[in-house]
Protein backbone atom coordinates (compact mmCIF):
# COMPACT_ATOMS: atom_id res chain seq x y z
CA UNK A 1 0.00 0.00 0.00
CA UNK A 2 2.93 2.34 0.73
CA UNK A 3 6.47 2.62 -0.60
CA UNK A 4 9.42 4.35 1.02
CA UNK A 5 10.38 7.61 -0.65
CA UNK A 6 13.34 8.59 1.50
CA UNK A 7 15.18 8.05 4.77
CA UNK A 8 16.04 11.15 6.77
CA UNK A 9 18.96 10.67 9.22
CA UNK A 10 18.90 12.54 12.53
CA UNK A 11 21.83 13.61 14.69
CA UNK A 12 20.53 11.76 17.77
CA UNK A 13 17.66 9.58 18.90
CA UNK A 14 14.12 10.74 18.10
CA UNK A 15 11.93 11.29 21.14
CA UNK A 16 9.05 13.23 19.56
CA UNK A 17 7.73 14.32 16.19
CA UNK A 18 4.98 16.72 15.13
CA UNK A 19 3.50 17.39 11.69
CA UNK A 20 2.23 20.80 10.63
CA UNK A 21 -1.57 20.83 10.13
CA UNK A 22 -1.57 22.75 6.83
CA UNK A 23 1.94 22.70 5.34
CA UNK A 24 4.39 19.88 4.45
CA UNK A 25 6.53 20.56 7.52
CA UNK A 26 7.88 18.05 10.04
CA UNK A 27 9.41 18.94 13.40
CA UNK A 28 11.42 16.54 15.54
CA UNK A 29 12.51 16.58 19.18
CA UNK A 30 15.74 14.73 19.91
CA UNK A 31 17.45 13.12 22.88
CA UNK A 32 20.14 15.80 22.64
CA UNK A 33 17.57 18.51 23.39
CA UNK A 34 17.54 19.81 19.83
CA UNK A 35 14.37 20.70 17.97
CA UNK A 36 14.60 20.76 14.19
CA UNK A 37 12.04 21.72 11.55
CA UNK A 38 12.10 20.25 8.03
CA UNK A 39 10.16 21.27 4.95
CA UNK A 40 9.26 18.41 2.63
CA UNK A 41 8.90 18.93 -1.13
CA UNK A 42 5.35 19.79 -2.15
CA UNK A 43 3.22 16.94 -3.39
CA UNK A 44 2.51 17.43 -7.10
CA UNK A 45 2.41 15.76 -10.45
CA UNK A 46 5.48 15.31 -12.62
CA UNK A 47 4.57 18.59 -14.31
CA UNK A 48 5.03 20.44 -11.01
CA UNK A 49 2.81 23.10 -9.49
CA UNK A 50 2.71 26.86 -10.07
CA UNK A 51 5.93 27.31 -8.11
CA UNK A 52 7.76 24.57 -9.96
CA UNK A 53 7.74 22.12 -7.06
CA UNK A 54 7.55 18.40 -7.70
CA UNK A 55 7.09 15.37 -5.53
CA UNK A 56 10.09 13.49 -4.19
CA UNK A 57 9.21 10.48 -6.30
CA UNK A 58 8.62 12.33 -9.57
CA UNK A 59 12.27 13.26 -10.16
CA UNK A 60 14.28 11.53 -7.46
CA UNK A 61 16.27 14.75 -7.03
CA UNK A 62 14.08 16.85 -4.73
CA UNK A 63 15.44 17.70 -1.31
CA UNK A 64 14.25 18.05 2.25
CA UNK A 65 15.24 21.45 3.63
CA UNK A 66 16.09 22.29 7.21
CA UNK A 67 14.08 25.41 8.04
CA UNK A 68 15.66 25.90 11.47
CA UNK A 69 17.43 23.96 14.20
CA UNK A 70 18.22 24.85 17.80
CA UNK A 71 19.25 23.36 21.12
CA UNK A 72 15.87 23.98 22.73
CA UNK A 73 16.20 22.07 26.02
CA UNK A 74 18.90 21.20 28.53
CA UNK A 75 18.46 17.44 28.40
CA UNK A 76 16.16 15.62 26.00
CA UNK A 77 13.15 17.10 24.22
CA UNK A 78 10.34 14.83 25.36
CA UNK A 79 7.32 16.14 23.46
CA UNK A 80 6.26 18.42 20.58
CA UNK A 81 2.89 19.75 19.42
CA UNK A 82 1.64 22.33 16.93
CA UNK A 83 -1.17 24.75 17.68
CA UNK A 84 -4.38 24.21 15.75
CA UNK A 85 -3.45 26.83 13.14
CA UNK A 86 0.18 25.69 12.94
CA UNK A 87 1.55 29.11 13.90
CA UNK A 88 3.05 27.92 17.19
CA UNK A 89 5.21 24.94 18.09
CA UNK A 90 5.18 23.79 21.72
CA UNK A 91 8.05 21.76 23.17
CA UNK A 92 8.77 20.31 26.60
CA UNK A 93 11.94 18.74 27.91
CA UNK A 94 13.51 17.03 30.87
CA UNK A 95 14.68 20.45 32.07
CA UNK A 96 11.11 21.04 33.25
CA UNK A 97 10.48 23.95 30.89
CA UNK A 98 7.65 24.27 28.39
CA UNK A 99 8.59 26.54 25.47
CA UNK A 100 6.26 28.28 23.06
CA UNK A 101 7.94 29.18 19.77
CA UNK A 102 7.12 30.50 16.32
CA UNK A 103 6.83 27.50 14.03
CA UNK A 104 8.19 29.56 11.13
CA UNK A 105 11.39 30.88 12.70
CA UNK A 106 11.82 28.75 15.82
CA UNK A 107 12.07 31.93 17.92
CA UNK A 108 10.88 31.38 21.49
CA UNK A 109 7.86 33.50 22.47
CA UNK A 110 7.13 32.25 25.97
CA UNK A 111 8.72 29.94 28.53
CA UNK A 112 6.69 28.23 31.25
CA UNK A 113 8.26 26.50 34.21
CA UNK A 114 6.33 23.28 34.83
CA UNK A 115 5.42 22.33 38.41
CA UNK A 116 7.81 20.20 40.42
CA UNK A 117 7.01 16.64 41.40
CA UNK A 118 5.43 17.09 44.85
CA UNK A 119 6.99 13.89 46.17
CA UNK A 120 10.61 14.41 45.08
CA UNK A 121 10.43 18.23 44.92
CA UNK A 122 12.38 18.08 41.67
CA UNK A 123 11.54 18.78 38.01
CA UNK A 124 8.71 16.58 36.78
CA UNK A 125 9.65 15.60 33.18
CA UNK A 126 6.81 15.81 30.65
CA UNK A 127 5.53 12.85 28.68
CA UNK A 128 3.33 14.66 26.17
CA UNK A 129 1.77 17.98 25.12
CA UNK A 130 -1.51 18.61 23.35
CA UNK A 131 -3.02 21.91 22.20
CA UNK A 132 -6.70 21.32 22.97
CA UNK A 133 -7.80 24.76 21.72
CA UNK A 134 -6.33 28.25 21.22
CA UNK A 135 -6.96 28.83 24.94
CA UNK A 136 -6.05 25.49 26.51
CA UNK A 137 -2.82 23.50 26.50
CA UNK A 138 -2.54 20.07 28.15
CA UNK A 139 0.75 18.86 29.62
CA UNK A 140 1.22 15.36 31.09
CA UNK A 141 4.18 14.37 33.23
CA UNK A 142 6.10 11.41 34.63
CA UNK A 143 4.41 11.73 38.01
CA UNK A 144 1.01 11.07 36.32
CA UNK A 145 -0.04 14.72 36.63
CA UNK A 146 -2.17 16.27 33.88
CA UNK A 147 -1.79 20.07 33.89
CA UNK A 148 -4.10 22.46 32.03
CA UNK A 149 -2.66 25.85 31.05
CA UNK A 150 -4.67 28.91 30.06
CA UNK A 151 -2.81 30.48 27.13
CA UNK A 152 -4.71 33.76 27.20
CA UNK A 153 -2.27 35.32 29.69
CA UNK A 154 0.89 36.27 27.74
CA UNK A 155 4.29 36.52 29.41
CA UNK A 156 7.97 36.15 28.58
CA UNK A 157 8.65 33.72 31.41
CA UNK A 158 5.83 32.44 33.56
CA UNK A 159 5.99 30.63 36.87
CA UNK A 160 2.21 30.76 37.19
CA UNK A 161 0.51 27.61 38.33
CA UNK A 162 -1.63 25.62 35.86
CA UNK A 163 -5.29 26.55 35.86
CA UNK A 164 -6.14 22.90 36.67
CA UNK A 165 -4.26 19.73 37.60
CA UNK A 166 -5.73 16.23 37.47
CA UNK A 167 -4.33 12.78 38.19
CA UNK A 168 -6.37 10.31 36.13
CA UNK A 169 -3.80 7.50 36.47
CA UNK A 170 -1.36 6.10 38.98
CA UNK A 171 1.39 5.73 36.37
CA UNK A 172 2.77 8.20 33.81
CA UNK A 173 0.36 9.30 31.06
CA UNK A 174 1.38 7.49 27.88
CA UNK A 175 -1.17 8.91 25.42
CA UNK A 176 -3.85 11.58 25.10
CA UNK A 177 -6.63 11.59 22.51
CA UNK A 178 -9.24 14.38 22.31
CA UNK A 179 -12.84 13.37 21.73
CA UNK A 180 -14.52 15.34 18.91
CA UNK A 181 -17.01 17.97 20.08
CA UNK A 182 -20.68 17.00 20.12
CA UNK A 183 -23.32 18.56 17.87
CA UNK A 184 -24.35 20.75 20.82
CA UNK A 185 -20.89 22.37 21.05
CA UNK A 186 -20.82 26.11 20.36
CA UNK A 187 -17.03 26.50 20.27
CA UNK A 188 -16.20 23.67 17.89
CA UNK A 189 -13.32 22.61 20.13
CA UNK A 190 -13.00 19.42 22.12
CA UNK A 191 -13.76 19.62 25.84
CA UNK A 192 -13.15 15.97 26.71
CA UNK A 193 -10.21 13.68 26.13
CA UNK A 194 -9.11 10.10 26.70
CA UNK A 195 -5.81 9.30 28.40
CA UNK A 196 -3.96 6.05 28.97
CA UNK A 197 -1.58 5.46 31.83
CA UNK A 198 -0.22 2.23 33.22
CA UNK A 199 -2.97 -0.35 32.75
CA UNK A 200 -6.00 1.97 32.74
CA UNK A 201 -7.92 4.31 30.44
CA UNK A 202 -9.61 7.48 31.70
CA UNK A 203 -11.84 10.27 30.38
CA UNK A 204 -11.41 13.85 31.62
CA UNK A 205 -13.69 16.84 31.05
CA UNK A 206 -12.42 20.42 30.77
CA UNK A 207 -14.95 21.67 33.33
CA UNK A 208 -15.77 18.62 35.45
CA UNK A 209 -12.40 16.91 35.78
CA UNK A 210 -11.90 13.14 35.63
CA UNK A 211 -15.23 11.57 34.68
CA UNK A 212 -14.48 7.86 34.55
CA UNK A 213 -11.64 5.40 34.85
CA UNK A 214 -11.61 1.94 33.32
CA UNK A 215 -11.07 -1.36 34.99
CA UNK A 216 -7.49 -2.60 35.27
CA UNK A 217 -6.64 -4.04 31.82
CA UNK A 218 -3.66 -6.03 33.20
CA UNK A 219 -1.58 -4.92 30.20
CA UNK A 220 0.28 -1.63 29.81
CA UNK A 221 -1.54 0.79 27.49
CA UNK A 222 0.82 2.86 25.35
CA UNK A 223 -0.98 4.77 22.58
CA UNK A 224 -4.47 5.73 21.43
CA UNK A 225 -6.43 7.26 18.55
CA UNK A 226 -10.08 8.17 17.90
CA UNK A 227 -11.87 6.79 14.82
CA UNK A 228 -15.36 7.87 13.80
CA UNK A 229 -17.60 6.98 10.87
CA UNK A 230 -17.62 3.25 11.58
CA UNK A 231 -20.78 1.20 10.93
CA UNK A 232 -23.31 1.79 13.69
CA UNK A 233 -25.44 -0.87 15.29
CA UNK A 234 -28.72 0.22 16.95
CA UNK A 235 -28.48 -0.16 20.69
CA UNK A 236 -24.87 -1.37 20.54
CA UNK A 237 -22.60 1.04 18.68
CA UNK A 238 -22.69 4.62 17.43
CA UNK A 239 -19.76 4.01 15.12
CA UNK A 240 -17.27 5.97 17.24
CA UNK A 241 -14.39 4.18 18.95
CA UNK A 242 -11.10 4.86 20.64
CA UNK A 243 -8.36 2.38 19.68
CA UNK A 244 -5.63 1.65 22.21
CA UNK A 245 -2.30 -0.10 21.60
CA UNK A 246 -0.88 -2.32 24.33
CA UNK A 247 2.56 -3.57 25.33
CA UNK A 248 1.74 -7.15 24.23
CA UNK A 249 0.85 -6.48 20.58
CA UNK A 250 -2.94 -6.22 21.02
CA UNK A 251 -5.09 -3.37 19.73
CA UNK A 252 -8.21 -2.84 21.86
CA UNK A 253 -11.36 -1.01 20.72
CA UNK A 254 -13.43 1.06 23.14
CA UNK A 255 -16.94 2.25 22.33
CA UNK A 256 -17.37 5.98 22.96
CA UNK A 257 -19.40 6.44 26.11
CA UNK A 258 -18.70 2.92 27.38
CA UNK A 259 -15.41 3.33 29.19
CA UNK A 260 -15.44 0.65 31.88
CA UNK A 261 -13.93 -2.01 29.64
CA UNK A 262 -12.79 -2.70 26.08
CA UNK A 263 -15.26 -3.76 23.40
CA UNK A 264 -13.11 -5.70 20.89
CA UNK A 265 -9.52 -6.92 20.47
CA UNK A 266 -7.31 -7.18 17.39
CA UNK A 267 -4.03 -9.09 17.56
CA UNK A 268 -1.50 -7.02 15.62
CA UNK A 269 1.67 -8.81 16.70
CA UNK A 270 1.47 -12.33 18.09
CA UNK A 271 4.07 -14.17 20.10
CA UNK A 272 4.54 -16.61 22.95
CA UNK A 273 3.56 -14.67 26.05
CA UNK A 274 2.59 -11.65 23.92
CA UNK A 275 3.89 -9.83 20.88
CA UNK A 276 5.96 -6.69 20.52
CA UNK A 277 4.62 -3.44 21.93
CA UNK A 278 2.34 -1.17 19.90
CA UNK A 279 4.01 2.20 20.46
CA UNK A 280 2.23 4.59 18.09
CA UNK A 281 -1.11 4.89 16.29
CA UNK A 282 -2.58 7.12 13.60
CA UNK A 283 -5.85 6.96 11.70
CA UNK A 284 -5.48 6.89 7.92
CA UNK A 285 -7.01 10.09 6.44
CA UNK A 286 -9.93 10.02 4.04
CA UNK A 287 -8.71 9.72 0.47
CA UNK A 288 -5.66 7.68 1.44
CA UNK A 289 -5.62 3.91 1.07
CA UNK A 290 -8.49 1.70 -0.07
CA UNK A 291 -11.26 4.08 1.00
CA UNK A 292 -12.12 2.13 4.14
CA UNK A 293 -11.42 2.89 7.77
CA UNK A 294 -7.80 1.97 8.47
CA UNK A 295 -5.30 2.69 11.22
CA UNK A 296 -1.52 2.58 11.00
CA UNK A 297 0.36 1.00 13.91
CA UNK A 298 4.00 1.49 14.88
CA UNK A 299 5.41 -1.66 16.48
CA UNK A 300 8.29 -2.22 18.87
CA UNK A 301 10.11 -4.46 16.39
CA UNK A 302 10.56 -1.54 13.96
CA UNK A 303 7.72 -2.47 11.60
CA UNK A 304 4.59 -0.58 10.58
CA UNK A 305 1.32 -2.51 10.29
CA UNK A 306 -1.98 -1.46 8.72
CA UNK A 307 -5.25 -2.60 10.31
CA UNK A 308 -8.55 -2.48 8.45
CA UNK A 309 -11.47 -1.73 10.76
CA UNK A 310 -14.77 -3.50 10.20
CA UNK A 311 -13.17 -6.82 9.30
CA UNK A 312 -10.63 -5.97 12.04
CA UNK A 313 -7.73 -7.56 10.21
CA UNK A 314 -4.20 -6.78 9.12
CA UNK A 315 -3.85 -5.81 5.46
CA UNK A 316 -0.76 -5.82 3.26
CA UNK A 317 2.78 -6.70 4.22
CA UNK A 318 4.49 -4.98 7.18
CA UNK A 319 6.55 -1.91 6.30
CA UNK A 320 10.08 -1.89 7.71
CA UNK A 321 11.05 1.36 9.44
CA UNK A 322 14.08 -0.02 11.30
CA UNK A 323 15.68 -3.35 12.13
CA UNK A 324 15.92 -2.66 15.87
CA UNK A 325 14.36 0.60 17.01
CA UNK A 326 10.67 0.97 17.78
CA UNK A 327 8.39 3.21 15.69
CA UNK A 328 7.57 5.91 18.24
CA UNK A 329 6.07 8.49 15.87
CA UNK A 330 3.51 8.25 13.07
CA UNK A 331 1.59 10.87 11.15
CA UNK A 332 0.26 11.99 7.77
CA UNK A 333 1.23 15.31 6.20
CA UNK A 334 -1.10 17.51 4.16
CA UNK A 335 -0.17 15.60 1.01
CA UNK A 336 -1.25 12.24 2.44
CA UNK A 337 2.31 10.99 2.90
CA UNK A 338 2.95 8.74 5.88
CA UNK A 339 5.83 9.85 8.12
CA UNK A 340 7.34 7.38 10.57
CA UNK A 341 9.95 8.12 13.21
CA UNK A 342 12.05 6.01 15.53
CA UNK A 343 15.67 5.48 16.48
CA UNK A 344 17.77 8.10 14.71
CA UNK A 345 15.82 8.21 11.44
CA UNK A 346 12.57 9.46 9.94
CA UNK A 347 11.07 7.84 6.86
CA UNK A 348 8.61 9.28 4.36
CA UNK A 349 6.18 6.91 2.64
CA UNK A 350 3.83 7.41 -0.29
CA UNK A 351 1.01 5.29 -1.64
CA UNK A 352 2.20 2.95 -4.36
CA UNK A 353 1.33 4.14 -7.83
CA UNK A 354 -0.61 1.92 -10.19
CA UNK A 355 0.98 0.65 -13.41
CA UNK A 356 -1.05 3.19 -15.40
CA UNK A 357 0.35 6.03 -13.27
CA UNK A 358 3.91 4.78 -13.77
CA UNK A 359 3.50 4.54 -17.55
CA UNK A 360 2.12 8.06 -17.70
CA UNK A 361 5.00 9.39 -15.60
CA UNK A 362 7.60 7.74 -17.83
CA UNK A 363 6.18 9.61 -20.82
CA UNK A 364 6.61 13.06 -19.24
CA UNK A 365 9.62 15.26 -19.92
CA UNK A 366 12.25 15.50 -17.21
CA UNK A 367 11.56 18.22 -14.66
CA UNK A 368 14.08 20.49 -12.97
CA UNK A 369 14.20 19.97 -9.21
CA UNK A 370 13.42 22.98 -7.05
CA UNK A 371 16.47 24.79 -5.74
CA UNK A 372 17.45 23.74 -2.27
CA UNK A 373 16.81 26.40 0.35
CA UNK A 374 19.62 27.43 2.65
CA UNK A 375 18.98 26.36 6.22
CA UNK A 376 18.98 28.74 9.16
CA UNK A 377 21.37 27.12 11.58
CA UNK A 378 21.33 29.84 14.23
CA UNK A 379 19.99 29.12 17.72
CA UNK A 380 16.87 30.96 18.83
CA UNK A 381 17.56 30.59 22.55
CA UNK A 382 20.20 29.24 24.90
CA UNK A 383 22.65 26.75 23.45
CA UNK A 384 24.69 23.98 25.03
CA UNK A 385 26.89 21.13 23.93
CA UNK A 386 25.81 18.81 26.74
CA UNK A 387 24.15 15.60 25.63
CA UNK A 388 21.27 13.97 27.52
CA UNK A 389 22.22 11.05 29.72
CA UNK A 390 22.17 7.43 28.67
CA UNK A 391 19.80 6.74 31.55
CA UNK A 392 17.14 8.86 29.86
CA UNK A 393 17.31 6.73 26.74
CA UNK A 394 17.27 3.57 28.85
CA UNK A 395 14.20 4.85 30.65
CA UNK A 396 12.41 5.42 27.38
CA UNK A 397 13.23 1.95 26.12
CA UNK A 398 12.20 0.31 29.38
CA UNK A 399 8.82 2.01 29.40
CA UNK A 400 8.16 0.84 25.87
CA UNK A 401 9.17 -2.73 26.83
CA UNK A 402 10.97 -3.04 23.53
CA UNK A 403 12.52 -6.34 22.46
CA UNK A 404 16.07 -6.11 21.10
CA UNK A 405 17.03 -7.87 17.90
CA UNK A 406 20.22 -8.06 15.84
CA UNK A 407 20.76 -4.86 13.90
CA UNK A 408 20.65 -4.97 10.10
CA UNK A 409 20.63 -2.53 7.22
CA UNK A 410 17.79 0.01 6.89
CA UNK A 411 15.18 -0.83 4.28
CA UNK A 412 14.89 2.66 2.82
CA UNK A 413 15.01 3.42 -0.87
CA UNK A 414 17.72 6.02 -0.43
CA UNK A 415 18.80 8.92 1.73
CA UNK A 416 18.10 12.45 0.55
CA UNK A 417 20.76 14.97 1.49
CA UNK A 418 19.84 18.25 3.12
CA UNK A 419 21.49 21.28 4.71
CA UNK A 420 21.82 22.23 8.34
CA UNK A 421 22.29 18.82 9.95
CA UNK A 422 25.11 18.65 12.49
Amino acid sequence: MFENLCTLPLSSELFAQAIHPSEPILSVGLSSGHVQSFRLPAVGSTEGDDEGNTSILSTGTSTIDTEWRTRRHQGSCRSLAYSGDGEVLYSAGTDGILKVASSTTGQVITKILTPFDPISNSPDPPTLIHALSPQTLLLATDSAALHLYDLRTPSTFSKAKPSQTHRPHEDYISSLTPLPPTDASTSGFSKQWVTTGGTTLAVTDLRRGVLVKSEDQEDELLCSVFVGGLPSRPGRSKGEKVLVGSAIGVLTLWERGVWDDQDERIIVDAGIGGGDSLDSLIAMPDGVGDGGKNVVVGVGDGTIRIVQLGPNKLVGEPLRHDEIESVVGLGFDVGGRLISGGGSIVKVWQEKMSLDDEDEEDSEEEEVAPKKRAADGSDSDEDSDDDSSDSERDRKRQKKRKKTKAKGANAGNGILKFKGLE
